[in-house]
């Protein structure tokens, strides 16, 4: 499926999503937003510069979500591979995420966002952020037109290795251990399994992203490192979903 908005008077982003078929939007979109860094390095700047400048990214991503009618959009923030990251980034990832929830949970009220998270709430999470987590999550929690999870301290075979844990601990016997019941087990249940799932960066891997949850999803793979991503980026990938034949296994039409 070719992408051509062709000329026009109108910005560029809404020639984009103007061409896209409103009956077709992808309810649940995943995101991996990778190439902070190299953004950053690119520029001569520290790596931190990079997370930092990824956040005019998230909150365009968000805005354009809200113009499309994405209903979910769930957002890799931290793995628990990323622990392995030097310390002196890992402490400003930390303090980022806390003072970028701060910032901007009130903005993301008003627009009738709901804020979840999705991962290990451990040890290694400082209190001051599961607080700013909590806060956020509660003030919230209303709210219906987009719910955007951040997935923090989070793994995909993690997220699967703590469903079969609470399984076990809740006494289900193995004849009664099916797709069902992990799901039901997951960290987010209500979530629908994403339709649409992007990485920006040039890197074409999953990364331990929402790894059950994703066996059917539409996978797009952009260049565009995290910091330049805007929305016309989500609706050139979402006009590329569109033009996929979803099978789910069976014989196309």
């Amino acid at each position: 499926m070719s992408f051509d908005p062709g000329p026009s008077d109108e910005s560029e982003e809404s020639r984009t999503l103007s061409l896209l078929d409103r009956n077709r939007i992808p309810v649940h979109v995943g995101c991996v937003m990778d190439g902070n860094g190299r953004w950053a390095q690119k520029r001569g700047l520290p790596r931190t510069d990079g997370h930092a400048a990824g956040e005019a990214a998230l909150m365009d991503t968000v805005e354009g979500c809200l113009d499309a009618g994405v209903r979910w959009l769930t957002v890799y923030a931290f793995s628990t591979e990323n622990w392995r990251r030097p310390a002196d980034e890992v402490r400003f990832l930390m303090h980022f995420n806390e003072s970028l929830l701060t910032r901007r949970r009130d903005e993301l009220d008003k627009k009738d966002v709901r804020i979840c998270f999705s991962g290990r709430r451990d040890w290694r999470v400082p209190r001051r952020v599961m607080r700013r987590m909590d806060e956020s999550a509660e003030q919230t929690k209303r709210n219906d037109r987009l719910t955007l999870t951040i997935a923090f301290n989070y793994g995909g075979r993690a997220e699967i290795v703590d469903a079969v844990r609470a399984l076990v601990q809740n006494g289900v016997k193995p004849q009664d251990v099916s797709e069902k019941a992990i799901s039901k087990h997951l960290y987010h249940p209500e979530a629908p399994d994403p339709d649409l799932v992007i990485r920006t960066s040039g890197e074409y891997r999953i990364s331990n992203f929402l790894l059950w949850e994703i066996a059917y999803s539409e996978l797009v793979f952009t260049d565009v490192l995290w910091p330049d991503f805007r929305r016309e980026d989500l609706y050139k990938a979402i006009y590329e979903f569109q033009g996929r034949n979803r099978r789910y296994g069976k014989l196309g039409s």
